[in-house]
C-alpha cells in the first residue's frame, strides 16, 4: 500500500505551499498536476480550455500510474484540484495505485484572496494556464468549493503561514501514523 495525501483546493488556495511542507516534513515525493501538465503543454502544444482539461486528466492518470509503480510503503503528496475529475475516476485511480491510507488536506482561503493570488501569479505562469481574466470565475468556484470528504480531512486555512509541526501532527493522526491516531 501507498499512503496518499491528497492536497486539495481550488487554484490559488495555497495547495502548493502546503504540499511542499508536507513533502519536506514527511520525506515524500510530491506529484503535481500542473508540473506534468506543463510538460505536456511544452511537448504537445497549448489549446483551449477543453484541451487543457484533457491534458489535466492525462496528468492525473500519470500521477496515479507513477504511484502504482512505487516500492511498497512509499507514499506521495498529490497536489491538485481533486474535484476536477469525477469522484468515481479518482476512486479508480486510488485503487489502481494501491493507495492507503488516504488523507485529504483541504486548503482554502476567502474567494477574493484566491482571485487576487491568481491574478498576481498569472503573468508568471505557463501560457497553457487560463489568463488573469479567469480570476472572477475562480472566485465563484472558491465560494462554493468543499472538500471531497470520503477520507479523513485535515482543514488548512491558508491566509497565514501554517504551523508546520501542528499540521504534520494532524496529518499523522488522520492517517493513523501517530500514537494518538
Amino acid at each position: 500500500m501507498h499512503p496518499v495525501f491528497l492536497v486539495n483546493g481550488v487554484p490559488a488556495s495555497g495547495k502548493s505551499t502546503v504540499a511542499a511542507i508536507i513533502a519536506r516534513r514527511m520525506s515524500l515525493p510530491i506529484l503535481t498536476v500542473d508540473t506534468i501538465k506543463e510538460a505536456f503543454f511544452d511537448h504537445l502544444g497549448i489549446g483551449d480550455r477543453d484541451y487543457s482539461r484533457k491534458l489535466g486528466r492525462a496528468s492525473y492518470h500519470a500521477i496515479f500510474s507513477s504511484i502504482a509503480g512505487f516500492p511498497d510503503g512509499l507514499g506521495a503528496v498529490v497536489d491538485a484540484w481533486h474535484k476536477f475529475v469525477p469522484l468515481d475516476v479518482l476512486e479508480a485511480h486510488l485503487a489502481r495505485a494501491g493507495a492507503g491510507p488516504v488523507v485529504e488536506i483541504w486548503c482554502h482561503a476567502p474567494p477574493e484572496v484566491c482571485a487576487e493570488r491568481y491574478r498576481a501569479r498569472a503573468a508568471f505562469r505557463h501560457a497553457g494556464h487560463p489568463p488573469a481574466s479567469y480570476a472572477p470565475e475562480l472566485a465563484e468556484l472558491a465560494a462554493r468549493a468543499t472538500p471531497i470528504g470520503l477520507w479523513p480531512v485535515v482543514d488548512v486555512e491558508t491566509l497565514a503561514a501554517a504551523d508546520e509541526d501542528e499540521l504534520i501532527l494532524r496529518i499523522g493522526r488522520a492517517a493513523g501514523l501517530s500514537p494518538e491516531g
